[in-house]
């Protein structure tokens, strides 16, 4: 069924707004809190809630979340052709004539824009867009080779994205900042298969054999729990050299819940996963995200206050 916000949208700006459907704005919340979870990190929270650079940031929020997120997103949709639901748009419209070129158009002006922010900045950028294209597009299209699309979506939005909102600043980073970036890229491994295992059928459909789609429900959720676990020995490490004493139990203990959590979902989904449908996989992946959403308010709590 079409809600009333999308008619209301297309009665607006009439069918260019499957363009904007198709970069999935529903995302946009989830992007802005994992590069500004960098930011913090970078001024600490006090400094952020003051508004320390809060320009270069917000500049750089625009051109990741909108440009090369948007427009990456878009990208896909206009090589995927999807009939079912999708991450973050239930429902899609038919692709528009013109998607791939408007999703480059914006990914290009992104990188152009981005010269108005530190370098760090732009080399980030650059990366994730050329990622981006060898993802979605033929013939090279990495998202149907199985780990391929695995690792892209690892490195670019696990530890990328939240790097960005620290390079933005310009500040240089250390090494403690460094590993607890780097746990994101683990833990980013367990999300990513979780958002395909709902889209079996239409990966099947395309050919496109997904790494979770390759590895079965089961592996998928075995490899996701491993990888979860992965990302919070990272997190462990990073609290070690950040010199954390015994006066620091509640940052353990933060810890220590975002792993419970990550822990209890996960067993829970392989337990039940052999009676679940569509709908009851594509609710988990969104318990998921929940999860994510927890674990960057961990990570900015334990190391900004």
């Amino acid at each position: 069924m079409v809600t009333p916000l999308r008619r209301a949208g297309y009665r607006l700006f009439g069918s260019s707004f499957s363009y904007l459907l198709h970069t999935r704005p529903a995302e946009w919340p989830i992007m802005v809190a994992h590069i500004l979870v960098g930011y913090v990190l970078a001024v600490g929270l006090q400094s952020a809630l003051r508004g320390e650079q809060a320009g270069r940031v917000a500049l750089g929020l625009v051109l990741w979340v909108i440009c090369l997120n948007g427009g990456t997103l878009a990208l896909n949709s206009a090589h995927d052709n999807d009939e079912g639901d999708i991450a973050y748009l239930r429902q899609p419209p038919p692709p528009p004539r013109h998607l791939a070129r408007f999703s480059l158009g914006l990914m290009f002006l992104g990188l152009l824009l981005a010269s108005l922010l530190p370098g760090e900045f732009q080399a980030a950028y650059a990366i994730c867009l050329v990622l981006s294209v060898l993802y979605s597009v033929p013939p090279v299209r990495l998202k149907a080779v199985p780990g391929a699309d695995w690792l892209i979506n690892m490195v670019g939005f696990g530890t990328l994205t939240p790097y960005a909102g620290w390079a933005a600043t310009g500040l240089p980073l250390h090494s403690a900042a460094g590993v607890v970036l780097l746990g994101f890229c683990p833990l980013f491994a367990a999300l990513y298969p979780l958002t395909q295992i709902y889209q079996f059928e239409e990966d099947r459909r395309r050919g496109d054999r997904t790494l979770a789609l390759t590895l079965g429900v089961k592996r998928s959720l075995l490899v996701s729990l491993a990888a979860a676990a992965a990302g919070h020995c990272l997190f462990i490490l990073a609290g070690w050299l950040t010199g954390w004493s015994g006066d620091d139990g509640w940052r353990w203990a933060l810890l220590a819940l975002s792993g419970a959590i990550w822990g209890v979902l996960l067993l829970d989904w392989i337990r039940r996963h052999r009676g679940m449908g569509v709908r009851e996989h594509q609710r988990g992946m969104y318990q998921a995200l929940a999860a994510w959403a927890l674990t960057d308010t961990v990570v900015v709590l334990a190391w900004s206050t």
